[in-house]
Formats: C-alpha cells, structure tokens, sequence
C-alpha cells in the first residue's frame, strides 16, 4: 500500500524550526498497530493521521511514539497546515473541522498578506484538576522547592489532554531542569497527568512573554520543541491565577534545543469562569513523500 505523507513543522515561519508533525493522508485503512508502529517509526513527538469523517471535514489520529491521545496542539496546526497546502482544503477556507478521539473541533485559518496563514485551533473549557506536592514533584525534575514561583500551585490543568503545570521562578530553574527518568515514570503512572509543562514569565525573544519546556520518557521524544496543549493548558493557568494581565499573550518553546517555537495563546472568559482557550501559530513543509507498508 501507498500512502502520502509530509514532514511539517509547526509552531514555525520558517523551515527547521518549531516542532516536527509527520502527517499521513488517506490513512483509513490503517489499523490502530500500523499507526503506532509508523508513530514510533518516526520519532517525533506525534505523528497525525488523516482520515475521512462522517461528522468534520476530516478524522484525525495521534499518536506519540509510545500511545494514542485525545488531542494535541502541534499536530492539529500541523495536519491543517498539510490539508491546505496539498489541496485537500480549499486555498481560500476560513475554517476545516476535525474529528478528533473526544468529537470535533473547529480551526481558524486566518490570511496574512505575503504571509503563511495564522491556524487557530479552539481547545477545551480547562479542567482544573489535582494539586501536587511540591516536595514530591520539584525533585523529579532536579529542582527544589525554591525554584518555583512563589505561590503558586502545581497543578494538573486539561483542556483535552492533561498536563502538569509547573510554574518556576525564572530562566535559571527552567534551564536547570531535567528529568529523573524513574522517578518521574513511577510518579506519572500513580497520577492524573499525560506529561509535565515547566515554564516562567518572560519569553526567550523580546517578543515573548513566557517561556516553557516539556518533558517526556523513551519511547516518547525526552523533550518537546513546542506543545500546543499544554500551551492552553498554561494559558487557563495563567490567566486564572492572575499571573498574567491580558488574556492575549506570546509563549515560546523549544530555543534551548535550536528548534525556537512560538504560538499565540488567548483565554476566553472570566479568570474564574473561562470558557475556551485557543492556541494558534504558522506551519511550513518540508517533505513531501510515499510511505509504502
């Protein structure tokens, strides 16, 4: 069998940069196994599969190296990005649809002039879930309490993927960290969280206002270059807690590795009461080819 798929990188202006998605087109003879074994075949932190839908413009599957998820924020700017620049999605569409595992979602295509299109997709209302022991997280990742920002909780926030937010002081710490792989997979097995999200106010760029880092453990990628999900799931954090003074901000992700990221992210709704977040950036290709299994 011949199958289509690109390498795009999302999160990025220009090529090499952001957070690499491989996208498969025309995947709906694919079984759950051939996802995943292609998914690890790839590496990267997700791969997307474009399928037909009965209820959205298109199905999407994603998968890490490791397991399928929900929802993910690279490879739905990714999978767009894709959709519009093979043809699948009309050159002028303000918006595509896509199924995804917990029903559809819906992506803004905004035009720039002489610009790549801004993709915004909406993401769930946050789930503000379980608080954690500082004395229990911050050492999982070689860091104490000290590092993190003063009154502040860590916390598991959702707006379709669970994520662990873990707000730190400032760039020092968030350099500093690192994950002790043992201790982290028994703690992430007993817990509520896919994975952890460290970040702090101030971007990397004058242009920033936070900036993050995102951990994983083999087979999954040990770092993220830029993480859609948990960029939402930080922005309901922010925004509920105070830590930021508008709801439209700058995050950037993924400097320290050579791969700069950066998304645009916007909390809808009061700092108690917020109703959706959405999480947006650009995409480029940057190959095209046939995968034959």
């Amino acid at each position: 069998m011949k199958m289509p798929y690109v390498l795009v990188d999302a999160f990025a202006a220009e090529p090499l940069t952001g957070n690499p998605c491989a996208v498969f087109f025309d995947a709906d003879s694919l079984d759950r196994r051939q996802m995943q074994a292609l998914a690890l075949e790839m590496n990267l932190s997700e791969s997307a599969f474009v399928q037909r839908s009965s209820v959205a413009d298109f199905k999407a599957r994603y998968f890490t190296p490791a397991e399928e998820i929900p929802l993910a924020g690279h490879p739905t700017i990714a999978t767009t990005w894709a959709l519009i620049d093979s043809g699948r999605v009309p050159s002028d569409a303000t918006t595509v649809s896509l199924e995804l595992i917990e029903g559809p979602i819906n992506v803004a295509i905004g035009r720039q002039a002489g610009g790549l299109p801004q993709i915004t997709m909406a993401q769930r209302r946050p789930k503000f879930l379980a608080v954690h022991e500082s004395r229990k997280v911050m050492p999982l990742f070689g860091l104490t309490e000290h590092d993190l920002l003063p009154d502040c909780p860590i916390q598991t926030v959702s707006t379709g993927t669970p994520q662990l937010m873990v707000p730190l002081r400032d760039h020092d710490a968030l350099r500093r960290a690192s994950v002790d792989a043992a201790a982290y997979t028994a703690y992430r097995n007993a817990s509520d969280f896919f994975s952890p999200h460290l970040f702090c106010l101030r971007g990397f760029t004058e242009l920033g206002d936070t900036s993050a880092r995102h951990f994983g453990v083999p087979p999954d990628t040990t770092e993220d270059p830029f993480t859609g999900s948990a960029t939402g799931g930080m922005a309901a954090y922010l925004w509920r807690y105070g830590l930021i003074d508008k709801p439209i901000f700058v995050a950037e992700q993924g400097h320290w590795m050579g791969r700069p990221g950066v998304g645009k992210a916007e909390v809808i709704g009061d700092r108690e009461a917020i109703a959706s977040v959405r999480v947006g950036g650009t995409a480029v290709t940057i190959i095209r080819g046939v995968c034959e299994i």
